[in-house]
């Protein structure tokens, strides 16, 4: 069971903010940071999902327990605290950028654009080596960026496509 958000790429978090456009070329120059936060969020999502389990084993049998094991269902319950805190202070870095977690187990996220008028994302997954992707608003198809989209300073607005 994973607590990481499902969404459409073209859900509306960021509409408690101002909203945020970007180009291609500066989605991709953001890669690297990008990249860290949804490392640090892919390991913080896994931490947990190893970790709970045992918590909740280690919590049922409470009474029964003798030292050593409450010693460390004391030692996961300080450890899901700092997790829990890691995977926030991420998300928040992430959101703070303008970029959306689309799926926290997979480290999907979505860079915002607009693509001949119409809003969409970029889309980039933890293990790609760039952004290739992008996506309209309400789909969850992720196509591959043409090449003749390359290195285009504004949101995308090809003629031929």
């Amino acid at each position: 069971m994973s607590n990481s958000p499902r969404r459409s790429f073209g859900s509306s978090a960021q509409s408690k903010r101002k909203s945020i456009t970007l180009d291609l070329t500066t989605a991709r120059s953001m890669l690297p940071l990008v990249r860290s936060i949804v490392k640090d969020i892919v390991e913080s999502q896994t931490q947990l999902q190893r970790l709970q389990p045992e918590q909740e084993s280690l919590e049922r049998h409470r009474r029964e327990l003798v030292w050593q094991e409450r010693e460390r269902r004391y030692q996961i319950q300080d450890e899901l605290i700092a997790t829990e805190s890691k995977l926030k202070r991420a998300l928040t870095e992430l959101n703070e950028l303008g970029v959306t977690l689309v799926d926290g187990d997979r480290g999907q996220v979505a860079f915002p654009t607009k693509i001949n008028g119409r809003s969409a994302v970029f889309s980039w997954q933890f293990g790609e080596d760039t952004v290739n992707f992008y996506s309209f608003d309400e789909e969850e198809t992720r196509r591959q960026i043409p090449s003749d989209w390359q290195g285009n300073k504004l949101s995308v607005n090809p003629n031929s496509k």
